[in-house]
């Protein structure tokens, strides 16, 4: 048995230090460091010992190496696949991270009872009957998914010998110990051991793994950051608890795209996977509001139509408020600086609130035009039609700036019904004989005078 070995880590942000210290040198948290065993005993991970007939790695030139395209497993969850980039790559790590009660657990279930592939599911947090009594709701029947409670990797490692499994869900990763390191569960040195065997495993087995990541205070993912760098792929699921809406997003994708994007609604049988986001991002009313703009935006390859609303009122205190939910609050004060300085509109005295539909961030400039739209017709208290959608960027000097993929938002506009699309006149438009009538504009002043005369 080697010798029991100690180092000191930050419980917040996972460095390692020699001695104990009262700041943080990195993240610098005060009293966040903390001693911890790093070895007790000899090392024997998954399959340590080479078998005889393994053979080390030769360097290859790089023309020589195969470039056909990874097969990928179908999840069977057209939202999943879409953020992954077509599914889970065998032999990949896949960390889910996000707030507790919104529905990590049950997005990984719910893929574990319709996967056609033999999936074993592993809890450390709840009972085989807890788990049997959600997946009574979500999937009355499956013959693919094993369930095991179990929070030792030793043991977990064992199971998967006899089942033989092809997708391995671990929730979470901060419930797993491994024998090897003498410290308590979901510590800065157990996460990075538990995670590394499973990395060995995956990559020598060839089996997917998910791993689902509880989170901090401040939103990030709980233990060392080198976490997130060890697996493949980390995804955020995001959403207001009191809402029914979730969304999932790609932090990081060695397979794929990180601007994807999949969005769920949360029902009693489980998560609907909402494949027109459009729905849910645009309210439906009868009668026209002023001070509503509907935008054209892309989130990865995918177009979304989602609604600016827009509240201007004489302020009543000195100093005007101005207030954004979803857009970015100084881009806002730019755009309100641009039409007062170039449009002639008087809005320095007033009150500006802007709000994005649906609970999403949009950082996309292509709706800064819906924005001076959904402004204008707060102001000037004249809906905009509901015919009437926007692609464009404003610049400083007033103008209309031309967007990326314009064909893609306009095909999306026309999808959906719109009659006209606000689109800036620089932009190379390649369609011909479209059904939507695409207006094309150069300042501000243009789109002013087309909708409020």
């Amino acid at each position: 048995m080697s010798k029991v070995k100690t180092s000191f880590f930050c419980q917040n942000c996972g460095t390692q230090y020699a001695k104990w210290q009262g700041q943080c040198n990195a993240c610098k948290e005060w009293n966040t460091i903390a001693e911890e065993i790093i070895q007790k005993q000899d090392k024997v991970a998954w399959k340590s010992e080479p078998t005889p007939t393994s053979k080390a790695p030769k360097p290859l030139k790089i023309n020589e190496i195969d470039s056909t395209q990874e097969v990928r497993m179908d999840t069977t969850d057209s939202e999943l696949n879409r953020v992954l980039g077509g599914g889970l790559v065998p032999g990949s790590l896949t960390l889910l991270g996000g707030e507790p009660g919104i529905g990590k657990s049950t997005l990984l279930l719910q893929v574990s009872l319709k996967l056609p592939y033999k999936t074993l599911y592993v809890s450390g947090e709840e009972s085989q009957k807890q788990i049997k009594m959600r997946a009574e709701r979500i999937t009355p029947n499956s013959d693919n998914c094993y369930i095991l409670t179990e929070t030792k990797t030793q043991n977990i490692f064992k199971q998967i010998e006899t089942i033989q499994p092809e997708v391995v869900i671990i929730d979470s990763i901060q419930t797993l110990h491994t024998d090897y390191i003498e410290s308590t569960a979901g510590s800065i040195s157990q996460i990075r051991e538990t995670t590394a065997e499973l990395i060995k495993f995956a990559k020598e087995s060839n089996i997917p793994v998910i791993l689902i990541g509880h989170i901090t205070k401040d939103g990030n993912i709980a233990g060392p950051k080198i976490l997130e760098h060890m697996v493949d792929t980390v995804l955020q699921f995001e959403g207001d608890r009191n809402h029914i809406y979730r969304i999932l997003r790609s932090l990081k994708n060695r397979f794929g795209s990180t601007s994807e994007l999949g969005i769920y609604e949360m029902l009693g049988s489980g998560l609907r996977e909402v494949s027109n986001p459009s729905e849910i991002l645009i309210s439906h009313k009868d009668e026209e509001l002023s001070g509503t703009a509907i935008a054209t935006t892309l989130e990865g390859m995918r177009p979304l139509m989602i609604e600016i609303q827009s509240l201007v009122s004489t302020a009543v205190y000195g100093t005007p408020q101005r207030s954004t939910t979803g857009y970015n609050a100084k881009r806002l004060n730019m755009i309100l600086a641009v039409l007062e300085k170039r449009a002639g509109f008087r809005l320095g005295a007033k009150d500006v609130f802007l709000n994005v539909t649906g609970g999403i961030s949009v950082d996309d400039p292509a709706i800064d035009l819906a924005v001076v739209a959904a402004i204008l017709s707060s102001n000037e208290d004249i809906p905009v039609g509901k015919g009437f959608c926007f692609a464009g960027e404003v610049g400083l000097s007033g103008e209309i700036r031309p967007v990326n993929r314009v064909d893609q938002r306009i095909q999306e506009a026309e999808k959906l019904g719109f009659d006209t699309i606000f689109v800036s006149k620089y932009n190379k438009i390649a369609l011909k004989n479209t059904g939507i009538k695409i207006e094309l504009v150069a300042k501000i002043e243009d789109v002013a005078s087309i909708l409020f005369g």
